[in-house]
């Protein structure tokens, strides 16, 4: 589980709609994968403290998740939340109906946002005096994506980028890392995992990288450009 993308997801929740809010922040994490199929969410006590809202209701949020599918809730000594959802595999059609649904001017304006949104938080980054942890955390989620099977690709490249927005320190940079990479998520997720696409986004991803970490802000937000127009012209590809 990605602890510190969890955290900047699972912010308190606004109290006149605390039910809807902690079911949305859930699936949230659940959808992008930050917290994984099979694992389990943090204890009771401890999110509803970090959600602000009471046991009750976060108990409300997950049985609604356990009757949707999307968890599986166990009791006893090693009980808990489990995550029981799985991304569908990509079957054909499955893109342009993803795209049907959200409609030709909400996939255009989810691009946009999320290339102004991953641009600026790579400059910020490239800007910062990293930590050696930082560098660390950075290096490992890149060497994550790369070592990915199939199956596990779309989730680790979900942290990868994620991270980003998450190492600048700015829980309102990553909470919109998320929102923008959870608004393609079902698109992305319609995109067969291809080799040839896999290891050019694997170059793109370490060009990144290797701007953040050389300090070049320009650099990093040409290589983030580079990358999303990419896939951009991989949704185009499949969708002609």
């Amino acid at each position: 589980m990605g602890e510190p993308q969890l955290v900047a997801l699972l912010g308190p929740v606004r109290a006149g709609n605390a039910f809807e809010e902690t079911v949305e922040r859930l699936l949230q994490a659940i959808k992008l994968g930050v917290v994984g199929p099979g694992e389990k969410l943090p204890a009771e006590r401890d999110l509803a403290v970090q959600l602000g809202i009471s046991r009750v209701t976060l108990r409300e949020a997950i049985r609604a998740l356990q009757d949707a599918g999307y968890l599986d809730v166990r009791r006893g000594r090693y009980g808990g939340a489990f995550v029981v959802y799985e991304p569908p595999h990509p079957g054909q059609g499955d893109l342009r109906r993803a795209v049907n649904e959200m409609g030709a001017s909400d996939l255009a304006d989810a691009l946009t946002f999320r290339m102004a949104i991953e641009c600026g938080a790579a400059q910020v980054l490239a800007a910062m005096d990293l930590t050696e942890e930082q560098k660390a955390t950075l290096e490992r989620r890149l060497a994550d994506v790369n070592d990915a099977a199939p199956a596990d690709y779309r989730r680790l490249d979900t942290a990868f980028h994620l991270s980003i927005a998450e190492l600048t320190g700015s829980a309102l940079l990553a909470a919109a890392g998320a929102d923008a990479r959870l608004r393609v998520t079902d698109l992305l997720n319609a995109i067969p995992v291809l080799g040839p696409n896999i290891d050019h986004s694997g170059a793109q991803h370490a060009a990144m990288v290797a701007a953040i970490l050389a300090g070049d802000p320009e650099a990093a937000r040409k290589a983030v450009v580079e990358h999303l127009e990419g896939t951009a012209a991989l949704l185009r590809a499949f969708l002609a």
